[in-house]
């Protein structure tokens, strides 16, 4: 697994248990913590044009990076609980989506694969 990656894992574990948060920390409560999470993302974009959302001012730009880390990190320990190795995990599903979409049939399509 990437270090980077394994770095944030022990460090969330390391948070979570010192706070003896590890009882909550069950795959279904993280997945909808990150469900939860999502929304407060996708709530940021929320009325705004596709141009607004290229060009955020300051304050919302800061606001989505707070949202992007609480994502990432719901979805790192999620993994961990999970034993799933996000690197892998992420190797696999882009040659299956390399199979799925090949450049021939998709390029400047946004058809899903079904429809190619």
């Amino acid at each position: 697994m990437c270090s980077e990656i394994k770095q944030i894992q022990q460090q969330l574990a390391k948070f979570a248990a010192e706070r003896d948060w590890e009882q909550f920390h069950s795959p279904k409560n993280l997945a909808m913590a990150l469900s939860g999470e999502m929304g407060e993302l996708t709530e940021i974009f929320q009325w705004l044009t596709t141009e607004q959302s290229k060009h955020l001012p300051a304050a919302k730009k800061a606001h989505l990076e707070e949202e992007i880390a609480d994502v990432l990190m719901y979805l790192v320990r999620l993994a961990d609980k999970c034993d799933v190795d996000i690197m892998a995990a992420c190797q696999k599903k882009l040659y299956k989506n390399e199979q799925k979409y090949p450049i021939d049939k998709c390029f400047g399509n946004a058809k899903k694969y079904n429809e190619l």
